[in-house]
């Protein structure tokens, strides 16, 4: 939940979350990152240091220039906590359709000496019919 937390709150700032889009097309430099942005080229290196302390992002040195990309690590985790409420809700929602309608007519078994003794039965949701509409019960 730390992990969580530290990430939700880097991705809070407006900035740090186009940062983030960003590095989340394409790996970039500070300094290409800073160009695109209305914020300094420091101003973009403290905040890619927060994402990266977040374990959202990572950086590699290219010569002269670090380049940071989207942390995979990191952001399986924010998004293992995340599935984590998925899954409750989804649940939930199972639990909620699986409940018998209230409105629904109930059913009772129909057994007839026949059907017991094949060990079979049907269902009927209202007043018996007789099977042969145009020939009387017979009993």
């Amino acid at each position: 939940m730390r992990k969580a937390s530290l990430a939700f709150a880097a991705l809070a700032d407006p900035t740090r979350r186009e940062i983030f889009e960003r590095l989340a097309h394409a790996p970039s430099a500070v300094g290409e990152l800073a160009r695109e942005l209305p914020v300094s080229r420091p101003a973009v290196s403290q905040h890619l240091r927060v994402l990266k302390d977040a374990g959202l992002v990572i950086h590699e040195t290219r010569g002269t220039r670090n380049v940071y990309e989207i942390d995979p690590k990191g952001l399986g985790e924010l998004r293992a906590w995340l599935d984590q409420f998925w899954a409750e809700a989804l649940e939930a929602f199972k639990a909620e359709v699986e409940k018998p309608d209230p409105t629904a007519p109930a059913t009772t078994p129909e057994i007839s000496e026949r059907d017991a003794k094949l060990g079979t039965s049907r269902s009927r949701t209202s007043p018996q019919q007789p099977r042969h509409p145009n020939k009387e019960k017979r009993k």
